[in-house]
């Protein structure tokens, strides 16, 4: 039931956003695009045949059309409007804006997932179900996120139904131990990523190259961090958006920035690259292994430094973008035997 109704809160904030007709951008700003971008992201171990640690997560996410100032503009609510315009980036010249609502759930287990035993040395047990309100300000060189993320870690994030439902359906073995897992605990999590087209290069014959560093920062009781990366991508028809995003605040970086992306020109309907790229991480807190934040839980010891590695594949058919990421994540406690794989399989239609 709770999970329903977090879907029926997604389902309306959709409702409210999508009848909306799109402002002009300033004569100052690069035209602005009519189109939305829904994305659906599938993280998940089983691509490296594992089942354990960071096992699962999906988010779905809707990046509106270009809006005209945020703090000026009519179609939003008027309680927003006081938080926009303290914002350093709004309403500043040669921007556009957009606002994205995103639906999200994580879930979080030891290695041993069978025995139901209790296992103190390893991860514990967590989901986190969420909800989010994400502000972007772009120019055709830089992408500036705000986001507000807002949900529930523990059983009421129902990541215990949601995972064991999906293995009764796949003929999987039951999970055992979720009643140890971490309490309900309602969570924050504040978050501003800045990602750069730092160089684009054309090759020639449609082929292009790019680099597109990021920075971010995140404060909340689920997640605290600062973060630096970079990916760099090489393909036929490159498209004009700021890369490939994995789970974690900061995403919607999928949606076209511009008329020149090949989801938007009606002469192309095919474009293929490769990309790379790494990302590290000063964690100050991450629930899922620090615990509760105001009750005794099951925890470990996490490392204050992590690392992801990652290299794909993306496809553009149309106005869809698929790309596939496989994922290497160093150790984040101390006591966890190597680091983790996984996959990340993303799908954007621009709209």
């Amino acid at each position: 039931m709770r999970h329903d109704f977090l879907f029926l809160v997604f389902a309306a904030a959709l409702l409210l956003a999508l009848p909306v007709r799109l402002g002009h951008a300033a004569e100052a700003t690069p035209p602005a695009q009519t189109a939305s971008t829904l994305i659906l992201t599938e993280e998940n171990d089983y691509f490296a045949g594992t089942d354990d640690h960071y096992t699962n997560g999906i988010k779905l996410s809707w990046v509106s059309g270009d809006l005209k100032k945020y703090a000026e503009d009519e179609r939003l609510p008027e309680f927003v409007l006081p938080y926009l315009r303290v914002l350093p980036f709004v309403n500043e010249p040669g921007q556009q804006y957009n606002v994205a609502l995103s639906l999200g759930q994580n879930m979080y287990v030891p290695r041993d997932t069978h025995s139901g035993i209790a296992q103190p040395e390893d991860r514990p047990f967590a989901g986190w179900s969420y909800i989010s309100l994400a502000l972007h300000a772009k120019t055709a060189s830089q992408l500036d996120t705000f986001e507000t993320s807002i949900g529930v870690v523990g059983p009421s994030a129902l990541a215990e139904e949601t995972q064991n439902n999906y293995h009764a359906l796949m003929g999987f073995e039951r999970v055992r131990g979720w009643g140890r897992q971490l309490h309900d605990e309602p969570g924050i999590v504040l978050s501003w990523q800045r990602t750069l087209r730092a160089a684009r290069l054309d090759l020639g014959h449609d082929m292009a190259w790019d680099l597109l560093p990021h920075v971010r920062g995140t404060v909340g009781n689920v997640q605290t961090h600062a973060a630096v990366g970079f990916e760099t991508r090489l393909g036929y028809r490159l498209p004009w958006d700021f890369g490939t995003s994995l789970i974690q605040p900061g995403g919607g970086v999928s949606a076209p920035v511009n008329a020149d992306d090949p989801r938007l020109r009606r002469d192309t309907d095919f474009g293929l690259h490769l990309f790379a790229g790494a990302e590290g991480r000063a964690v100050a807190r991450n629930i899922f292994l620090d615990g509760n934040t105001w009750e005794n839980s099951p925890s470990v010891s996490k490392r204050v430094f992590v690392a992801d590695l990652m290299g794909g594949v993306g496809l553009v058919l149309g106005r869809a973008k698929l790309t596939y990421t496989h994922v290497y994540r160093t150790e984040e406690f101390y006591g966890q035997n190597g680091g983790q794989l996984f996959g990340s399989v993303s799908l954007s239609i621009t709209f």
